[in-house]
């Protein structure tokens, strides 16, 4: 018999991506599997049904029946209480979860006999780098941020040589050199901006410097701020005191910020003091990318916009939902390498002492 996997609608209100695409059912009726979507669910990111239909799909107006009628269930955001309820004992439950900060989340799918695995906990190690989906909605992140702090912005970007005189390109200052810090340079860059980025790895200068940016203060970098997965790591206080001082003495000069330092499973880093808003000049632009996580700036509020002595401060909130075409697309390769991953022969096999999904299991291990 077939895997059967469901791909629901998503219930969040922010959230405009869905799990699989029309291209990745497609890559799953070719191994062997049955896929059911519900009516609408790829409508928000401009994934007509029709398109799942001509890739194989089974169209279902029922939510319940996706939820309750399939061995594998996929989603974006973590399902609410009510889906969980419709989950089938021994289905397979793949979504982002965010673990840490949602344990009763956890706790319900457990309670259901639900085996889940959480999409934010793929391994950081060379055969699971595609199923990664942090990096790949990283990656959209980080350039959208930049679109977002341009259309703030009251100048343009890049140098501009015009009859009306000479226009200096704008100042970007990227905190945090990972997936979305280096998206975010390159766009920066692309777009004229002068750009400068910061990081507390030491390994990662190598990569601001190869797409143009400057990197801001490699003394007050450490080569054990880096964890095995490539995550930074937390800094003591001291590494802490060189990291606000290095900042700070950079950030008054800048048109632009856009801060993307998270620590997984912890809250994001406090970066940008209010000290360091304040001196900045007005019509500045603060983009911060881990507003979900707390925020890397001080006066950042999640889903607001602050505005403090003529600088304004964003926290916008999944951001890689804004541009859900190529976020889903991406999204779904992902899961749907995962799902090849797991389906071995025709047979849906979710093996605990496999190094990928030992890592990514939240439930189900008992």
């Amino acid at each position: 018999m077939a895997v059967r996997i469901g791909v629901p609608r998503e219930t969040d209100a922010r959230e405009q991506r869905v799990a699989v695409v029309p291209d990745g059912v497609r890559a799953l009726v070719r191994a062997g599997a049955a896929v059911s979507v519900e009516r609408g669910a790829g409508a928000r990111a401009f994934y007509a049904d029709p398109l799942y239909e001509a890739a194989g799909a089974t169209l279902v107006d029922d939510a319940t029946a996706v939820y309750g009628g399939n061995d594998v269930v996929v989603k974006v955001q973590r399902p609410a209480s009510d889906e969980i309820a419709r989950l089938r004992r021994g289905t397979l439950l793949i979504s982002l979860l965010a673990p840490t900060t949602n344990a009763d989340a956890v706790h319900a799918l457990d309670g259901a006999g639900v085996t889940a695995l959480a999409l934010e906990l793929v391994p950081r190690i060379s055969r699971a780098q595609s199923m990664d989906v942090l990096s790949s909605q990283s990656t959209v992140a980080g350039y959208k941020a930049v679109l977002i702090a341009a259309n703030e912005l009251p100048r343009l970007l890049p140098m501009m040589t015009t009859a009306a005189g000479s226009l200096a390109p704008a100042k970007a200052f990227v905190l945090g050199a990972g997936v979305a810090g280096l998206q975010a340079i390159a766009t920066a860059r692309r777009l004229g901006a002068v750009v400068s980025a910061f990081d507390v790895r030491a390994a990662v200068r190598e990569q601001v410097l190869s797409l143009g940016a400057t990197f801001v203060a490699a003394e007050s970098v450490s080569a054990d701020a880096e964890t095995a997965g490539g995550y930074a790591r937390e800094q003591s206080e001291d590494q802490q005191r060189r990291t606000a001082a290095a900042i700070g003495g950079h950030i008054a000069d800048m048109d632009l910020v856009i801060s993307t330092a998270q620590i997984p499973g912890r809250p994001a880093p406090r970066l940008i003091t209010a000290d360091m808003v304040h001196r900045m000049r007005p019509g500045s632009v603060i983009v911060d990318l881990a507003a979900e996580a707390g925020g890397n700036c001080e006066l950042t509020r999640p889903g607001e916009t602050v505005e403090v002595g003529g600088v304004r401060v964003l926290g916008p909130l999944n951001v890689p939902s804004m541009l859900p075409f190529h976020a889903s697309q991406m999204f779904s390769k992902n899961v749907v390498t995962l799902l090849q991953h797991l389906i071995k022969d025709g047979v849906l096999t979710v093996d605990l002492t496999d190094e990928i999904t030992k890592a990514m299991a939240v439930t189900g291990k008992n």
